[in-house]
């Protein structure tokens, strides 16, 4: 077998974990679309389904693991192609940890829904965290589908922004909640369902950040902004 042959079967293996990651993620977010479209509507039809779903997202976290230690063990890696296979290993766990933050938001709407206090909850102002939070995951994924480090800059610099809906958020409720203290439990539930928005940015976050570890052969966790875009000059 000739190294061109190798390299074109390594190839080949690459991009089917790739194609997995990807489809793992395309059913994350429909987690999120349908935890978000629950929340709005509160509707226990649509947070059932996102329940259902995590048996699959987890069946499909399991599989890639599986294909990566197959890929490292049959091609022994160097170099980027090593960090992309690290990196797709954290990535998955990353989406399989943002589907569980989906999955906590569908069961805190059959919460709400089930005190019967659903249509006097204030959820206007999590819609706009929400949308935040799955656009930057789809941004995310986009991102490694191409490795684009540009693109990983800007989902890093507008996570901000959920974090400051997240405290306006956290804000409004405890006022809400001392003005009707019989809603306090329903209250309590908005207030996890923020919370899990706000993770589910993170999450898009720490991918960006393994997209730019790809990329550049930089782990940029836990460093400023401000250093990480020194260093991707």
């Amino acid at each position: 077998m000739t190294e061109k042959h190798l390299s074109s079967q390594f190839d080949s293996d690459l991009n089917g974990v790739s194609s997995q990651l990807m489809e793992m993620g395309g059913l994350v977010e429909t987690q999120i679309q349908r935890a978000i479209a629950a929340l709005a509507n509160f509707s226990t039809a649509l947070a059932e389904e996102v329940v259902e779903t995590e048996e699959k997202v987890d069946a499909m976290e399991v599989a890639i693991d599986r294909a990566l230690t197959s890929v490292v063990a049959r091609r022994q890696p160097a170099a980027r192609d090593l960090r992309l296979l690290l990196a797709i290993s954290k990535i998955t766990t990353n989406l399989e940890r943002t589907g569980d933050e989906a999955h906590k938001i569908a069961w805190r709407v059959k919460s709400i829904v089930a005190s019967g206090e659903a249509r006097k909850m204030p959820i206007g102002d999590l819609r706009v965290a929400s949308d935040l939070a799955a656009g930057l995951i789809h941004r995310a994924l986009d991102a490694f589908a191409r490795l684009d480090v540009a693109a990983a800059m800007s989902i890093l610099k507008e996570d901000d922004l959920i974090d400051c809906e997240f405290k306006g958020f956290t804000r409004k409720l405890v006022t809400y909640m001392m003005e009707d203290p019989r809603t306090i439990s329903s209250s309590l539930d908005l207030l996890f369902i923020a919370k899990a928005v706000e993770r589910i940015g993170d999450h898009a976050k720490n991918v960006a950040e393994f997209i730019i570890y790809i990329v550049n052969g930089t782990d940029v966790r836990h460093s400023s902004l401000t250093r990480i875009e020194s260093l991707v000059r």
